[in-house]
């Protein structure tokens, strides 16, 4: 009776065991989408995925030359005309420069007044000797040497002529180099980033600029083919784009231009499935501002019509 038990048990448990391991085998549904993707507006469509770029395109400003960061004069959402100062640099230095540079040329300006003293002494003597040495007054000897100091008296004046040339020259290479230490807004636009803060150093090779600046009160869409389709892409061709993963609000798109370069992908999305090792064409288009919030940097799905 015991043994029947255990056999009619054990037969349940393998029966239970072989249900379990179907059941785990059999594939579970699908999870919804937290939204529905994209889709295609067109009949013939060519996907592609854009970012949104400011009007004529970022500007990565960094300082001309290395140095400490005095102040900063601007901040994210400012809007600047072109020539409004947005980072100064510590000055001191450049300063002493100037002035050493300045004390110089004017003491090169009074040395040229001194030969130029010295130059009318020289034509004066020499003027007497010439007319005396007519009358046999004066001896050849004193003649030529009266006509050596006065060319050496001209020649001396003529070096520190140069030498004013020089050292003015010089006067505005540091000037320069001053007012480098203001770096200034390159065109109109907006401040859309500041990565430097007062007391920190600066340098023009930063990974991130000191400022990026662009226009806003237009997008730009810089969307990115991929090579297999540039072919389909025509010059004027319709296009539409939303926001990346939703296909609600279509925004329309104003063809601009087609880079006739491609280049390797760079902007990527981080999706499982995304090739990365491809190129792409770069089509650029614009759209006005909406009721649809958008910002610089944002990536977006955009359609072509490949008709």
């Amino acid at each position: 009776m015991f043994k029947r038990a255990s056999v009619v048990v054990s037969i349940i448990g393998i029966f239970l065991a072989v249900n379990l391991v179907f059941r785990q085998r059999r594939p579970l549904p699908a999870a919804p989408p937290l939204s529905e993707p994209a889709s295609a507006p067109y009949a013939a469509s060519i996907g592609a995925r854009g970012i949104v770029e400011s009007v004529e395109e970022n500007v990565r400003i960094a300082p001309a030359q290395a140095g400490l960061v005095a102040a900063v004069r601007v901040k994210v959402g400012d809007n600047v005309h072109v020539g409004d100062v947005l980072i100064e640099q510590d000055a001191r230095d450049a300063e002493a420069f100037v002035a050493v540079q300045t004390a110089n040329v004017a003491a090169i300006q009074s040395s040229i007044v001194e030969a130029d003293v010295t130059l009318a002494d020289h034509q004066s003597q020499w003027n007497r000797i010439e007319q005396l040495g007519k009358n046999r007054v004066v001896s050849a000897d004193e003649k030529e040497r009266a006509l050596f100091a006065l060319r050496a008296a001209a020649s001396r004046l003529e070096s520190r002529k140069s030498d004013l040339s020089a050292a003015t020259a010089l006067l505005n290479r540091v000037k320069v180099q001053r007012d480098l230490l203001l770096v200034r807004a390159p065109r109109d636009g907006t401040v859309l980033q500041v990565n430097v803060r007062s007391g920190e150093y600066a340098v023009p090779t930063a990974t991130d600029p000191a400022v990026l600046l662009g226009r806003v009160d237009e997008f730009q869409l810089r969307a990115d083919v991929d090579e297999d389709n540039a072919p389909s892409v025509k010059p004027g061709c319709a296009a539409v784009a939303y926001i990346k993963g939703s296909r609600h609000d279509a925004i329309p798109l104003r063809f601009i231009r087609i880079e006739p370069y491609i280049l390797p992908k760079r902007s990527l999305s981080g999706e499982s499935a995304e090739r990365v090792d491809t190129r792409v064409l770069q089509v650029i288009f614009r759209f006005p501002l909406s009721k649809v919030p958008l910002y610089v940097g944002q990536q977006m799905d955009v359609f072509f019509d490949a008709q």
